[in-house]
C-alpha cells in the first residue's frame, strides 16, 4: 500500500503540467479598444492558450463551442497597459565606486513578493521596465517582465529569442549624475565620460573580433551590445539642453535610445521628431522637487505628437503611482494631446520602445492576451480598474475582497506577499 502510493507520487510529480488553458476564453458584449485599430461595439475577445485566437463584432468572430463564455455587458476591455519605467519591487542598480557600471543588473535586486508588484496589477498595468536609480551616467541594465503570477524573478522576466531576459540600459545626465569625483562635476564632463565609455566599448568589440580569448569585461560587454543595437538605451534626461546632448551622444555612437521624462519636451519638439527618438514621458500634476524639471508641462504630448514623435507614458512608480497611471493619458488630452495617441501611449507605443510591439500592447489575434476590463471610459477620473489578465490568466480582480485591498489601500495594503503565496491565493 505504502509502496502503490509512493509510486502515485512520483508519476504525479513527473507528470506533464496541465496546459495553462485547457478550455477557450470568449468575453462578449464589451466595448473593446484594440489600440491597432478602431473601437468595436458588442465585441468579442477569445482567448485560447494564453494567446488572442480572435477578435472582433459579434457577426464575424466565432466562439469555440466548448469556450467558457463571460458576459461583460457594459464594460470597456482594452489591452494591458505598458510602464515603460517603473521601479516596482524595490530594485537598485550601481553603487557609489564609479558613474559607469553598465555591467550592474537590477533584476539581481528586485524583491518580486513585494507588494508593489500587486499595486501594479492593480492598476492595469500587465507588462514593466523595472529600472535602477538615476543617480550616475550608467546605473545598469534594466529588466522587462510580465506581471504574471510568480514566486521568482524568472517567472515574470520576459525572454528573449535566445531565452535571455530581455531589458536596456539605464542612463542619466543632468544634476542627478553629478556630485564629487570619481562623479563628474559638470555636465560637459559628464558627455565626455560617456563619450570615452563608448569608444573604450568600439574597441573591445574589435579586440573581441579579432581574438576570442581576449578578456572578458562585463561592463564593455554591455556596452558593446548598444553599440550593436542589441540592447536599447533607455536615457533620464530633463532639460532641454540635456536632450540635446543625448541627441548628440546617439548621433555619433548610433545606438538607440528612449528619452524618459523629457520634462523640456516642447522646446525640442521638433529636434526630437527629426532624430526619430521615441519619448517616454511622465505626467505629473503637483510638478517639484527637482530644478531641472521646474518647466515640466502638461502639453508635451501634445507638442510631441503635433511634431511627429512617438509617445509613451511611465509612472516612475513611486513618482505616480502605479494604481493611477491611466490618469496620465487623460492629462495628457486635457491638455491637447490626441485621445488615440494618448491611449496608444498607454500600450501599443510603450510596447514598441521595449522591443514587445509584436507580442503586447494591442489587442490582435496571435499576440499575448494580455488585457483589462474597465467599468468605464479608460480617460474618467471615474472608472476603474474591474479584472487585470496576463497571458489569459486573470491577475487581478476587484471583485475579490483580497485583491481588492491592492486597488483600494488599508490594513495590509502594504504588506510584501509572506512566504508561501504571492498575488492571488497560495503557490501549488
Amino acid at each position: 500500500m505504502i509502496f502503490a502510493l509512493f509510486t502515485l507520487l512520483s508519476l504525479s510529480a513527473n507528470a506533464p503540467e496541465t496546459p495553462r488553458q485547457a478550455r477557450p476564453t470568449a468575453f462578449v458584449e464589451a466595448r473593446i479598444l484594440p489600440i491597432s485599430g478602431p473601437p468595436i461595439d458588442n465585441g468579442v475577445l477569445v482567448v485560447r492558450d494564453g494567446v488572442i485566437a480572435h477578435v472582433g463584432p459579434p457577426d464575424l468572430t466565432p466562439i469555440p463551442a466548448d469556450a467558457v463564455v463571460h458576459n461583460v455587458r457594459g464594460m470597456v476591455l482594452m489591452p494591458g497597459l505598458v510602464d515603460t519605467h517603473s521601479n516596482i519591487g524595490g530594485g537598485s542598480g550601481a553603487d557609489s565606486t564609479d558613474p559607469i557600471q553598465p555591467e550592474v543588473r537590477v533584476l539581481d535586486s528586485i524583491n518580486v513578493r513585494s507588494s508593489s508588484f500587486q499595486r501594479a496589477q492593480a492598476g492595469g498595468i500587465t507588462t514593466v521596465n523595472v529600472m535602477p536609480g538615476s543617480g550616475h551616467l550608467v546605473s545598469g541594465q534594466t529588466v522587462y517582465l510580465k506581471l504574471r503570477e510568480g514566486r521568482r524573478l524568472e517567472d515574470l522576466s520576459i525572454l528573449s529569442d535566445e531565452g535571455m531576459p530581455m531589458g536596456g540600459l539605464k542612463m542619466a545626465n543632468g544634476t542627478n549624475s553629478r556630485r564629487d569625483p570619481p562623479f563628474p562635476g559638470t555636465r560637459a564632463k559628464s558627455a565626455a565620460l560617456v563619450r570615452k565609455a563608448f569608444v573604450e566599448a568600439r574597441e573591445y568589440l574589435l579586440k573581441r573580433e579579432d581574438d576570442e580569448d581576449h578578456p572578458r569585461d562585463l561592463g564593455l560587454e554591455v556596452l558593446g551590445e548598444v553599440l550593436e543595437n542589441k540592447r536599447v538605451v533607455h536615457h533620464h534626461t530633463h532639460r532641454h539642453d540635456d536632450i540635446l546632448t543625448v541627441l548628440r551622444l546617439r548621433e555619433e555612437f548610433g545606438f538607440r535610445v528612449v528619452l524618459h521624462h523629457v520634462s523640456d519636451a516642447a522646446q525640442v519638439a521638433e529636434e526630437i521628431a527629426r532624430a526619430q527618438v521615441p519619448c517616454s514621458i511622465i505626467i505629473v500634476d503637483s510638478p517639484g522637487g527637482k530644478l531641472e524639471a521646474k518647466n515640466l508641462s502638461l502639453e508635451n504630448g501634445r507638442a510631441l505628437e503635433e511634431a511627429g514623435a512617438a509617445v509613451a507614458f511611465h509612472t516612475d512608480d513611486w513618482i505616480t503611482d502605479s494604481r493611477h497611471f491611466l490618469r496620465s493619458a487623460a492629462l495628457a488630452v486635457r491638455a491637447g494631446m490626441s485621445r488615440d495617441k494618448a491611449l496608444a501611449g498607454l500600450t501599443l507605443e510603450a510596447a514598441r520602445m521595449l522591443d514587445l510591439g509584436e507580442r503586447t500592447g494591442s489587442l490582435e489575434v496571435g499576440k499575448d492576451a494580455d488585457f483589462i476590463l474597465l467599468d468605464g471610459d479608460p480617460l474618467s477620473v471615474y472608472t476603474k480598474v474591474v479584472e487585470t489578465w496576463v497571458e489569459g490568466v486573470r491577475v487581478f480582480d476587484r471583485n475579490d475582497e483580497e485583491d481588492r485591498l491592492w486597488a483600494t489601500g488599508g490594513f495590509g495594503a502594504g504588506e510584501d506577499s509572506p512566504p508561501g503565496c504571492c498575488g492571488r491565493g497560495e503557490w501549488e
